[in-house]
């Protein structure tokens, strides 16, 4: 009886299993973590981009629009206020106009008419002075001073930011121009018209129309200025 011979696998060499296993290991898991790494930064990076730049975006341009509509809207407000300046300069003008116009029509060579006795009366005075007669030698002054107001108050109209400061200089604007229309185009004329008054008081100087919306004015600025009211609207010390 004979007998093969035993055959034998070969056995892996136990130096290059433990060598080469933690080496691919290694490897694998070097590289998921640089995969992972950059998935990570990448996702991060897309992500924080956009975000940002649509965040600084939409707040500049709210920012921005804020700004712009509170700017229109006060540009809105100082042309509003203005024109409340001009409106009442126009009434006041028109009313001053007629009244003078009616007077001169119903009162040339006629004597006063008493509305309220001696309390009130009309009668035509042709003033070559200021207002309530005063500076009678000074015509040709007084129209240069009325012109300065005017422009001033015109000016000054334009940067308005309270309404009952727009209704104060509207009837000043408005007083002024009435008695500047008469020293430019009544008689004699050349700037040196007179100016037609109308409005008789007990111990009081002829006036007219035009006098009556310079001095309720004048008195509208001073209670405006006592209760600290500027131009702009602003309170002092507020």
């Amino acid at each position: 009886m004979t007998y093969a011979p035993a055959v034998t696998s070969p056995q892996p060499d136990p130096d290059l299993s433990t060598s080469e296993a933690p080496a691919t290991r290694t490897g694998s898991t070097g590289s998921t973590g640089s995969d992972a790494g950059l998935d990570t930064g990448s996702d991060a990076g897309r992500d924080a981009t956009p975000d940002a730049g649509l965040d600084a975006g939409s707040d500049a341009g709210l920012d921005a629009g804020s700004d712009a509509g509170l700017d229109a809207r006060s540009s809105g407000g100082r042309r509003g206020r203005m024109w409340v300046t001009l409106g009442v300069a126009g009434i006041v003008l028109v009313i001053d106009q007629v009244t003078k116009s009616l007077v001169v029509a119903k009162l040339t060579d006629q004597p006063p008419i008493n509305v309220l006795g001696d309390l009130l009366k009309l009668d035509l005075v042709r003033n070559p002075g200021a207002a309530f007669s005063l500076g009678t030698g000074y015509t040709f002054l007084f129209t240069g001073i009325a012109i300065a107001v005017v422009v001033v108050i015109i000016r000054t109209s334009r940067k308005l930011g309270s309404i009952w400061w727009a209704i104060a200089l509207g009837g000043m604007l408005g007083g002024a121009l009435g008695n500047l229309t008469d020293r430019m185009f009544r008689e004699p004329g050349g700037l040196q018209g007179h100016v037609v008054d109308f409005i008789e008081l007990p111990h009081y100087p002829v006036f007219n129309c035009a006098d009556m919306a310079i001095v309720g004015s004048a008195i509208l600025m001073v209670i405006l200025a006592v209760r600290g009211i500027d131009l702009d609207g602003t309170r002092h010390g507020a």
